[in-house]
């Protein structure tokens, strides 16, 4: 079982928190730093001192950091023309040596974009498959030769289709609870599947949905990697547990329903649950970015016991 970190920096951190917050990351034995991509705040948060952007981010995490996989739960598609973010992504990976993951969603959150003047498309899903047609052909053409895509939303002509990326084929994901069009989707184009803030059961019907899928375009539904997002707050008693929760507004019983919460035992229950119906991987969402001795915590008394 892979753990992963993943941030919301929206919610209030600069660039130096989440510097410090990747190298504890890589410290500390985790699989990969991963961060959100939004522009602002959600519930009532101040989000100080104001957003970062998450390919800026990973671009200087690049350079900070030597073993961690860096990437995005989920670049918004709404925010980057495809063969922008094809760029983008396969700079970073340059920069990285070669550890950059490429989430791409279709952007939800109305408000960010009236916030920030970004238009915000009615058709949201169709693009989104327009881009991840883009942005992987882009990458696997071959040197030499050119680029060509005509469709509904996107036009290219005569693409040189570079940079490349260090990685041969930087793994792309797509995640979301979307009954039909979304496993179809992953299907296509992704390397692994994210079911974000599920229940166990809920994530044993999405994998199955998208194993199924995968089968029907031509894959095997263990070609995909299956994966998980959760909030996370762990503590070594009742008392830490609930001081955690209170410093992230979340109510303990709430947080262990919806999360993983409690005590390393109960927290490694329940990641051995979602292992049970397909998950290899979890993105532990860290919402106190603070707070390094949690970071600490769960690598030394809840990964120690995953590996």
């Amino acid at each position: 079982m892979d753990l992963r970190i993943f941030t919301e920096p929206q919610q209030g951190a600069t660039y130096d928190t989440l510097l410090t917050v990747a190298k504890a990351t890589e410290e500390l034995g985790f699989d990969a730093f991963f961060r959100s991509d939004h522009y602002l705040r959600m519930g009532s948060v101040d989000g100080l001192p104001g957003p970062t952007d998450a390919w800026i981010t990973l671009a200087g995490l690049a350079r900070e950091t030597k073993r961690i996989r860096l990437g995005t739960l989920m670049t918004a598609g709404t925010f980057r023309l495809p063969g922008v973010l094809a760029i983008q992504v396969a700079q970073v990976d340059q920069m990285s040596g070669g550890r950059v993951e490429l989430g791409l969603g279709t952007g939800w959150f109305e408000e960010e974009h009236k916030a920030y003047g970004i238009p915000f498309p009615k058709e949201k899903f169709a693009r989104l498959e327009e881009q991840l047609e883009i942005v992987t052909g882009l990458w696997s053409t071959e040197l030499g030769k050119t680029y060509d895509f005509h469709g509904t939303y996107y036009d290219l002509t005569d693409s040189p289709a570079l940079p490349k990326p260090a990685q041969e084929k930087v793994p792309v994901l797509v995640g979301g609870h979307g009954p039909t069009r979304t496993p179809r989707l992953a299907a296509k184009y992704a390397d692994e599947f994210n079911m974000p803030f599920a229940s166990v059961e809920d994530s044993e019907r999405q994998f199955g949905r998208v194993r199924a899928a995968a089968e029907e375009a031509g894959r095997k539904g263990d070609d995909l990697t299956y994966s998980n997002a959760l909030v996370v707050c762990v503590g070594r008693d009742d008392q830490e547990v609930a001081r955690r929760a209170a410093a992230i507004g979340r109510e303990v019983d709430e947080l262990k329903l919806n999360g993983l919460a409690g005590s390393p035992a109960e927290v490694v229950d329940k990641i051995g649950r979602y292992a049970e119906v397909g998950a290899s991987r979890v993105y532990l969402q860290v919402l106190d970015l603070d707070d390094l001795d949690h970071l600490e915590l769960i690598s030394s008394q809840v990964q120690s016991q995953l590996s």
